[in-house]
């Protein structure tokens, strides 16, 4: 009975795949695809920094981060994202002194705007965040941010089909853990890089300076000139804010106030830190009002005239400010030379690129 052994056959083997892939196994994925990060070109200065060995980025990995990036349901009552305290149009700063979380709740940092992370060693304005992915988790869970607990946030992500796709796509299954959400945010987060400014162009034979952009790049670029000393003026910018990043990737106090807010001492644990704050790229400066750690000047032009005239002095003061007797001594049109030098580093690209806006 030949046709009743092949019937058999058949239906065992059907039986065999049935227990292999049961309802309860995880779907298998095919390999992602590998992103290739649009990174600086050689000789615009910035440092060569490899991405995490240990989170390759890809495509489907950088899309479902953008994803969650957007996403309201990753707060309490599903009225804020990332996105809304960090806009694509603004370098992914916010336009407003604080940012508002759920339920109404104000933020007690301006919020920093979120380009070239891959360089960043530090987050937070008061650096207590050691890694990008420690600190993605900490918004979504702030009770004055967005307020979600992690387990809820992984109870709506694993209930929904399309993240469980999109997760099985990033990683090789549909597993939805705290590491990937970590994972797949950071992916995102790095792959927003900016180095198309026109100060950039200029770098690279491209563009070509105004002479008040290019005075104001000599002003930025020249020490402070003491009086008598028979040096130029200078606004003495670059020891903060030199090399291609335009940060020197730590933390100063720049002599805001004189009684002093906590800073960096609340990781180091020493006076010696106290009142010292980030010191933040100046690339797309021009879009990221207001400025300072508290959001207190509105301008550019204010910021300028802080560093000209407004420096108060403090025991922890960064050491080029504190010689800086008398203030820079810069005339309007130096201090107008000088924004129009920072304008330069506006890298329009950021808001016209598709990879960036909401999908």
């Amino acid at each position: 009975m030949p046709g009743l052994r092949i019937e058999l056959f058949l239906l065992g083997a059907l039986s065999l795949l049935m227990v292999a892939c049961g309802p309860d196994d995880p779907a298998a994925y095919p390999k992602p695809t590998t992103f290739v990060a649009d990174l600086p070109p050689q000789g615009l200065g910035f440092p060569n920094l490899p991405w995490p060995q240990d989170n390759p980025p890809t495509v489907e990995g950088v899309a479902l981060g953008k994803r969650l990036f957007f996403d309201k349901g990753l707060s309490l009552d599903y009225s804020i994202s990332c996105a809304s305290c960090h806009h694509s149009d603004r370098a992914f700063s916010d336009t407003v002194v604080y940012s508002q979380g759920v339920g109404g709740a104000l933020g007690t940092m301006n919020a920093m705007p979120l380009f070239n992370l891959l360089w960043a060693n530090r987050f937070f304005w008061d650096g207590r965040s050691p890694s990008l992915r420690d600190q993605v988790l900490q918004p979504i869970q702030d009770p004055i941010e967005m307020h979600l607990p992690l387990g809820q946030a992984l109870d709506r992500l694993s209930g929904d089909a399309g993240y469980r796709v999109a997760f099985g796509k990033a990683f090789g299954d549909e597993s939805i853990t705290v590491q990937r959400l970590q994972w797949a945010l950071e992916q995102y987060l790095l792959s927003l890089t900016s180095h198309r400014s026109r100060f950039d162009l200029s770098r690279r034979g491209l563009a070509s300076l105004t002479p008040s952009e290019q005075r104001g790049l000599d002003l930025f670029m020249r020490e402070y000139s003491a009086p008598g000393s028979g040096r130029p003026v200078g606004a003495d910018c670059f020891h903060c804010h030199g090399g291609g990043l335009f940060t020197n990737r730590t933390f100063e106090n720049n002599g805001l106030d004189s009684v002093l807010k906590t800073g960096f001492q609340v990781v180091s644990g020493l006076a010696s830190d106290r009142g010292k704050f980030k010191t933040p790229s100046l690339r797309n400066v021009g879009l990221t009002a207001p400025y300072m750690h508290d959001g207190r000047f509105a301008t550019l032009e204010e910021v300028v005239e802080h560093y000209n005239s407004g420096i108060r002095s403090s025991s922890t003061l960064n050491a080029n400010l504190r010689v800086q007797t008398g203030g820079l001594r810069l005339s309007a049109q130096d201090k107008a030379d000088l924004v129009a030098f920072l304008h330069t580093l506006t890298d329009t690209t950021l808001a016209q690129n598709p990879h960036f806006v909401a999908p």
